[in-house]
């Protein structure tokens, strides 16, 4: 899928912003214009990840993959979902 290719690249661009404090964010899934990430790192536990992932991850996506609707934490369900489907 173009658009899942295009998200992973993206998120490879600003992942420094993240690892520079010690976190990460994956790419789980795409669905339906909803990006689907996972927090790794100190990223994982930080009182900040739902505004990192609002805020700067949803931001640059939308701005550089049309279509990108809206950014969500990956819940266990997704997760699942989206091995299931490797």
């Amino acid at each position: 899928m173009e658009e899942e290719k295009q998200i992973i690249a993206t998120l490879d661009k600003i992942r420094h912003f993240l690892q520079k404090d010690g976190g990460d964010v994956e790419f789980i899934s795409y669905e339906d214009g909803i990006v689907y990430v996972q927090m790794h790192g100190a990223c994982r536990d930080c009182y900040y990840a739902n505004e990192d992932i609002k805020q700067l991850v949803e931001v640059i996506l939308q701005e550089e993959v049309p279509g990108v609707i809206e950014v969500r934490p990956a819940t266990q369900e997704i997760i699942d979902r989206a091995q299931s489907k490797k």
